[in-house]
């Protein structure tokens, strides 16, 4: 990864780069991932060591269908139940097959696997182009903020990784995260689906996992998606050497300012989290304070990436 990349035209030049066995982002409805082979131990040990990534952190492999998934991972009936949201921003953790073709570096050591199909055209076309489940971890250095367009992706890994240029993200968060135990569902990650949306549709609660609980799917590590410049949760008047991450109607500032929804509306706010604060963390400002962000539907998965975010690391 010491050169300089030419970035992939076309979704048939992106899958012959991921069929030799070499690493590439590509864009899915919830951020840019950074894909790779997940049946090539060489391949998926390169997105760790790009992404600086904690060997015990496992990664979530991208299905093109339900045929593929399933000779990855067993589905119980309530994991059918909730694989009718796919394709779509939800991963489940679930027990991996004994014959599932897939690296172990993938799973961290762990007798699970986190699976999910993607909702965005160009990932599902990309997926059937190389044949293969692709593990595909947001694409940034880890801990960093993740991607929602290429050009975040190119400036993270200063150029060093091909990017299959497919716009904005539309969902602009990673992707919730469920898992199954003795039939109860636990959230693991808050994401793109609000819990309350999918409790509605299959009318079954969904626990929260304790944030002490074991590292069993991405997303859980008390500092992450975090930019350069501190951040400082639930302010209404930053001070004077502080950028403002608003929310909601505000008031004439001098401070640097990115309203992440100047309506209130919390799925505007998702898609502009990651990119917004991206902006702001040019180098040159230190400090971001952030509005207070209503804490239910997706609030609850915004407000989850920027306690991450803010935590000292």
């Amino acid at each position: 990864m010491k050169n300089k990349q030419i970035h992939p035209k076309n979704i048939s030049e992106a899958a012959l780069i991921l069929r030799s066995g070499k690493l590439c982002s590509f864009p899915t409805e919830t951020v840019y991932g950074l894909g790779a082979d997940a049946n090539d131990d060489n391949a998926v040990l390169a997105i760790y060591q790009t992404k600086n990534r904690p060997n015990f952190n496992p990664l979530i492999i991208h299905c093109a269908d339900m045929e593929m998934a399933k000779t990855l991972v067993d589905f119980s009936p309530l994991a059918l139940e909730l694989a009718q949201f796919w394709p779509g921003p939800l991963t489940l953790v679930l027990p991996k097959k004994k014959t599932a073709p897939i690296s172990d570096l993938v799973s961290a050591g762990l007798n699970t696997l986190a699976i999910r199909i993607p909702a965005n055209k160009i990932a599902h076309e990309l997926l059937k182009a190389t044949g293969r489940p692709l593990a595909a971890p947001s694409a940034n250095p880890s801990g960093k903020l993740s991607p929602t367009n290429a050009q975040m992706v190119i400036k993270s890994f200063e150029n060093k990784v091909p990017v299959l240029d497919g716009g904005a993200c539309e969902a602009g968060l990673e992707s919730t995260i469920l898992t199954i135990n003795d039939n109860e569902i636990i959230q693991l990650r808050a994401g793109a689906i609000a819990r309350e949306d999918i409790e509605e549709k299959i009318a079954k609660i969904i626990k929260i996992a304790k944030q002490d609980d074991k590292i069993s799917a991405p997303g859980m590590m008390k500092s992450h998606y975090a930019p350069s410049a501190s951040l400082r949760l639930n302010v209404n008047n930053p001070n004077p050497d502080e950028a403002y991450l608003a929310f909601g109607k505000t008031q004439n500032l001098p401070n640097p300012i990115k309203n992440l929804s100047p309506l209130g509306d919390l799925k505007e706010a998702a898609k502009n989290l990651f990119s917004y604060l991206n902006e702001l963390d040019d180098g040159k400002i230190k400090k971001i304070a952030v509005a207070p962000i209503p804490n239910q539907g997706l609030g609850e998965a915004i407000n989850d990436r920027l306690k991450r975010a803010s935590t000292p690391r």
